[in-house]
């Protein structure tokens, strides 16, 4: 298991076709944990290739940046491994992984005081309207609506990392609240709180925020 940790994902990916063929069984999460719990290099590099997208997905929700959203997915897989040993099957994979993705990148957020706008992310792509040939009232349509969108991920980005956690996780990724409550170490009815806090701390950063686009 230690050698596997030596391991990049770039060998992961090449060696997942191998896997296919190899372990062409193994069909469910748990039975590919199983088989990378006693040593297969090839089970979890399918373990990966199966749920990279989504981790990056929800790593780049967190930390809007190419670069630092594929370091949270290289480095959840690389503590995935690590700690394989503590995966009990009454979790769902997906939610472990996602579990470990959301507590590096928190205190990645922490370590750093980094809090990226993803507003200046998609400023790139506020004014796309312009070569699609629409006519002026879309046009103005569409611009308005690319305001709002900034203003949306603005009010987000300046939430604590809990709240945002929340919004991402819920209104974003649209995962369900017993996924959430996994993830968080909580119930089903402590996740939904905990939702419904986030929601208002967004209520109260884009209720000033819309004023301004206002004027």
């Amino acid at each position: 298991m230690l050698d596997s940790l030596a391991m990049s994902l770039e060998s992961m990916k090449q060696t997942t076709q191998a896997a296919s063929a190899r372990i062409s069984g193994a069909e469910t999460d748990n039975e590919l944990v199983r088989l990378a719990k006693e040593g297969s290099q090839e089970a979890f590099a399918m373990l990966f290739e199966r749920h990279r997208t989504q981790v990056y997905r929800f790593a780049y929700q967190m930390c809007p940046r190419r670069d630092d959203a594929e370091d949270i997915v290289q480095e959840t897989f690389v503590r995935a491994l690590k700690n394989l040993s503590r995966y009990r099957d009454e979790a769902k994979f997906t939610t472990w992984i996602l579990r470990i993705a959301t507590n590096y990148a928190t205190d990645r957020a922490r370590m750093r005081q980094r809090r990226t706008r993803l507003a200046q992310q998609e400023a790139g792509g506020a004014l796309s309207w312009m070569t699609t040939g629409s006519d002026t009232l879309e046009a103005e349509e569409n611009l308005l609506q690319s305001a709002r969108i900034q203003v949306l991920r603005q009010a987000i980005e300046a939430l604590p990392e809990h709240h945002k956690r929340m919004i991402i996780m819920r209104d974003i990724e649209e995962m369900e609240y017993a996924d959430i409550a996994e993830i968080c170490q909580t119930t089903t009815g402590g996740a939904k709180l905990r939702v419904l806090r986030a929601r208002r701390a967004l209520r109260d950063k884009l209720a000033p925020l819309m004023e301004q686009e206002a004027l």
